[in-house]
């Protein structure tokens, strides 16, 4: 059996792949971040993000919505600075208004997790595909969810940012059917 091919290349790549790809995933920050990579990732491979992820995390004050809500013009420059992240000043500034739109979605106690889970009736999908060609880059659910997001204010949340989202996230099992990890991610429970 061999892995998903979209993962070869190098041994980050694999790990990912191998660790985290398709592994229900539960917490709000954690959720919080990795969509907020996504759309980083908008128009670039998500090699590049995860090859910044850390510098992404550390400019991002671990990601903490709270922190990055309050982020002022010097802190924009800042971000527009670091070489360590996409300097995109629209994809920084969907950062902001995310972690705003975050804010405003739990203020009344609702979970992220529980808001984004439910467009999969809070069970993983469990696809069959046999071969890449087979995977889709978006869905209706994906289509669901970004129409809610946007609803909400969240900003670079489109339906393909969705599904690859929904993907990383473990809602979707996507892993091809003679991947190892396809019945493994079958069996983890969140």
């Amino acid at each position: 059996m061999e892995r998903c091919p979209w993962c070869e290349g190098f041994d980050l790549y694999r790990e990912y792949h191998d660790t985290e790809w398709g592994v229900p995933l539960r917490n709000d920050r954690s959720l919080f971040e990795l969509l907020i990579l996504e759309g980083a990732q908008a128009g670039l491979s998500w090699a590049t993000i995860l090859r910044k992820r850390e510098s992404y995390r550390r400019a991002f004050d671990a990601f903490d919505p709270a922190r990055i809500a309050r982020y002022d013009d010097q802190k924009v420059a800042e971000l527009l600075a670091d070489a360590g992240i996409v300097r995109n000043r629209a994809k920084v500034a969907a950062a902001i208004q995310n972690a705003r739109a975050y804010l405003a979605l739990t203020a009344d106690g609702q979970s992220f997790s529980d808001f984004l889970w439910h467009f999969v009736d809070d069970v993983p999908i469990q696809n069959q595909w046999t071969s890449l060609a087979e995977v889709p880059a978006t869905s209706t659910r994906a289509d669901a969810m970004s129409k809610a997001l946007g609803r909400t204010g969240f900003k670079f949340a489109g339906p393909t940012i969705c599904y690859a989202f929904m993907q990383s996230a473990g809602m979707v099992n996507d892993h091809l059917t003679s991947c190892p990890r396809h019945e493994a991610v079958k069996h983890i429970r969140s």
